[in-house]
């Protein structure tokens, strides 16, 4: 039968399926990448302030502390202690697994793994890290007794959370969302003084870090296991 010929039967020619595109490279990775390389590098400079102090609150921390004893009110504390909750042990990953939920239920799968991979991360690291420093809590704590106050675990999850929901969806009112919700898990917590000053900007720190690099990793694999699949699929049968 000729190239042009029709196939016998008098059907008509079967097309090619179309290839699925490519995912793109985002032109952003690069910037995210340094950000995150960044976030690391403070975090690890605050990290040896802090030990080379012997783990004792700073002199901003001492400031800090004064300032949010000064203003403590009860309806200051029963406003702190909504994000305490929402973003504590239980909520945080209620919280998670719901957006995760809702990223599979519109099949958005890489979405809903580059978040899980993320909150995993954060909790593997600074749970950890807080129980190997031990470092004492403010005095006044009306939340946490227990010596596991640098980073704050709190304020890593919440700007984790965050600032991977941002580079996902890419929509300004996520990002203006993210951050009203970390400023405010931040004020909660050195207002209930379960930290001091210098433990959540450490955990701000570390959320940056994990949700930049966990996300500049999943976009690489993505872009990588998609070419490998379309060089497989291109293969000639032996």
């Amino acid at each position: 039968m000729g190239e042009n010929e029709e196939p016998q039967g008098g059907g008509a020619p079967i097309a090619a399926a179309p290839e699925e595109p490519l995912p793109h490279p985002d032109p952003h990775r690069a910037t995210v990448l340094v950000i995150g390389v960044v976030a690391t590098v403070l975090f690890v400079v605050l990290r040896f302030a802090v030990g080379l102090g012997g783990h004792d609150p700073l002199p901003v921390d001492v400031w800090w502390d004064d300032v949010m004893l000064a203003g403590l009110s009860d309806v200051g504390v029963v406003m702190a202690w909504v994000p305490a909750i929402v973003g504590g042990v239980i909520g945080a990953p209620v919280v998670g697994l719901l957006i995760i939920v809702i990223f599979l239920w519109r099949r958005r799968r890489w979405e809903a793994a580059t978040l899980a991979v993320a909150i995993v991360t954060v909790t593997a690291i600074g749970a950890p890290m807080a129980a190997i420093i031990a470092r004492v809590r403010p005095s006044e704590s009306l939340a946490e007794s227990v010596d596991t106050s640098f980073p704050s675990g709190h304020t890593a999850v919440a700007t984790t959370i965050a600032v991977t929901l941002g580079l996902l969806l890419r929509r300004w009112y996520v990002w203006t969302l993210g951050v009203v919700w970390v400023v405010y898990m931040m004020w909660s917590r050195t207002y209930l003084h379960a930290h001091w000053a210098s433990d959540v900007l450490a955990g701000l720190l570390e959320g940056i870090a994990v949700a930049c690099l966990v996300w500049s990793a999943m976009q690489a694999y993505r872009v990588r296991r998609a070419m490998s699949s379309r060089a497989s699929s291109a293969e000639p049968d032996a």
